[in-house]
């Protein structure tokens, strides 16, 4: 009897240590940066790194008593269970995604390419870049000498600029001399000279603006992103109102290439371009669709738009437009703490999976410094709504990963642990939106920094539009070039039909448009005069002539006359 109630009483103490739960977590590190308020050109040093695996030094001991029911966390307070809890059969509450992925309800019945991407830059946001650019437009007015050098635009014709710029990233050409894209001698690209001049090209990206310069100085006292705030901001909503991502989304950070002035360029050696502004992005790890965004900014002035910068506090912002909806996030160990699983999970109704960096004081030291282990061995540790694992890859190598959405020390076939597989499967969402920006990237190189956060903004409307046009395509494939391209010349063709109006266009330029954009010829009538000059040659030889053409009723002089026998001309109908 005795034995039977130690047993009793073992059983007792083990299910206490499986319900047990930690609420002293310590708080994530705070990644805070100062910078300076003005407009000044500073650099600062990211050390963000995301490595899976953590190296293990030749000095690690393990002190820890292995017998014990639990492994200890470094903090003397947090306690790891060492057997699996009793493995529940039904889905938890937790993961059952409140809304079901794919567009939402307002975006549910629109097919057209062009209308899905007019949601995200729709006419109120390209009609107040419009107003900024022409206001800017007249304050420089009186440095050109002619005026037609200096005209106004409209929102056709931004429609247009942005049509090309997509066409260049789809071409690959976005960083092709603009000389060479306009070039007439059989090198360049038709269509660019078809839409626009060069130097009209040239000038529309130098007076871009998408704030009052005059009220600019005051907002930026408050805000570094005043510039292109607004512009920011409503893209990102427009994102937020479009689609419902799947069950598994990503946290990571994306560096736009930039050298110039800025006071928050940012220097990650980690990254390919390395200096650069700096955006973390929350995006779909299936479809790639970007749900949400921030600049990075430093320290903000104090203000409306004064926030924290700490890991935690940036995951939270990131986490605002799926609250309560079940899903899962992915982030690396930058990001990871354990009291932010715990207030993602309480206060989000979101699971966590990330790595975590063996740092941090809530880790036993059996997990951050796991000396004298097999290759490939796994270990497991489990609180009331959290699993870590430590696995071995490879000699001084140790993998540490936290999850509140697993709750099983499952190990595949492969000898990796099944967290870890699932975390392979879904941390590549933002960097493969990284990878699909670059692959057909539209920016140019430029000195303005707020052009480099527009680019940033076009190849993410890109993307999402291309998401979107799918899920309410379902019966189309297209590869993304041909959808940038197919894009491209549906921003681009209101533009070719005004120009059209244009009375000093070329004839032959206007018969291309025409052709392009399918405008049918008008029914000309022979002239009425009986003589004429000669259409093609040079006016100084003032060459008269009674012959026309007898299709477009041009009058032309013996030189370009091509003569033709019946036998020959019928022939040659037959071929065209």
């Amino acid at each position: 009897m005795a034995l039977y109630e130690r047993e009793q009483a073992r059983l007792a103490a083990l299910m206490e240590e499986c319900l047990l739960e930690d609420d002293n977590d310590v708080t994530a590190i705070h990644y805070d940066d100062a910078s300076d308020p003005d407009e000044e050109d500073i650099l600062e040093t990211d050390d963000h790194n995301s490595d899976t695996e953590q190296d293990i030094s030749d000095d690690d001991v393990d002190d820890n008593d292995d017998s014990a029911l639990y492994f200890l966390g470094k903090d003397n307070q947090s306690k790891w269970n060492k057997h699996c809890p009793r493995k529940n059969v039904r889905t938890r509450a937790v993961n059952k995604i409140s809304d079901m992925p794919g567009a939402k309800p307002a975006m549910k019945g629109t097919k057209s390419m062009l209308d899905i991407w007019q949601h995200f830059l729709d006419a109120d946001i390209l009609r107040a870049v419009v107003a900024y650019t022409n206001k800017h437009i007249e304050s420089v007015r009186d440095n050109y000498a002619r005026e037609r050098d200096a005209k106004l635009t409209d929102i056709t014709e931004i429609q247009a600029l942005i049509g090309l710029l997509y066409l260049a990233g789809a071409l690959k050409s976005n960083r092709l001399n603009v000389e060479d894209l306009w070039n007439n001698q059989g090198t360049g690209i038709e269509i660019f000279r078809l839409v626009m001049g060069k130097n009209r090209f040239l000038f529309l990206l130098q007076n871009l603006r998408f704030d009052d310069m005059e009220t600019r100085d005051e907002r930026k006292r408050v805000d570094k992103l005043a510039p292109i705030r607004d512009f920011f901001d409503t893209f990102v909503s427009k994102c937020k109102l479009a689609y419902s991502p799947f069950e598994n989304i990503t946290i990571d950070e994306k560096l736009e290439a930039f050298r110039g002035r800025c006071a928050f360029r940012q220097y990650i050696p980690s990254k390919p371009n390395k200096y650069g502004i700096k955006i973390f992005a929350l995006a779909d790890s299936k479809t790639y669709y970007t749900v949400n965004m921030e600049v990075y900014l430093g320290k903000q002035p104090d203000g409306p738009y004064a926030t924290h910068n700490s890991a935690s506090e940036v995951v939270r912002r990131l986490c605002e437009p799926i609250r309560g909806s079940c899903r899962n996030v992915t982030c690396d160990n930058w990001f990871t703490g354990v009291d932010l699983i715990h207030r993602l999970l309480n206060e989000y109704k979101l699971t966590f999976l990330g790595t975590i960096r063996k740092n941090k004081r809530e880790l036993p030291i059996e997990f951050s410094k796991p000396t004298g282990r097999p290759i490939g061995s796994s270990i497991f540790g489990f609180q009331k709504d959290l699993t870590l694992v430590s696995y071995m890859p490879k000699p001084k190598k140790n993998v540490l990963l936290i999850s509140s959405l697993h709750h099983d020390d499952i190990v595949s076939p492969s000898g990796k642990p099944e967290m870890i597989l699932d975390y392979n499967a879904s941390k590549g969402g933002v960097d493969t939106v990284d990878k699909l920006c670059a692959s057909y990237n539209c920016a140019r190189n430029t000195r303005r920094w707020p052009m480099v956060i527009f680019y940033a903004i076009l190849n993410v409307a890109g993307i999402n539009s291309m998401v979107l046009y799918f899920s309410n395509n379902i019966d189309i494939q297209m590869t993304r070039r041909k959808f940038l391209k197919t894009l491209s010349f549906f921003l681009i063709e209101n533009h070719l039909r005004t120009r059209l109006q244009t009375q000093n266009l070329p004839r032959t330029m206007k018969d291309r448009i025409k052709e392009l954009t399918g405008v049918p010829a008008p029914n000309q009538e022979p002239p009425v005069a009986t003589r004429g000059r000669c259409s093609y040659c040079d006016r100084r030889k003032n060459r008269p002539t009674r012959i026309t053409c007898k299709k477009c009723f041009k009058f032309i002089c013996g030189e370009h006359t091509l003569h033709l026998c019946l036998d020959c001309f019928s022939e040659h109908i037959e071929h065209a």
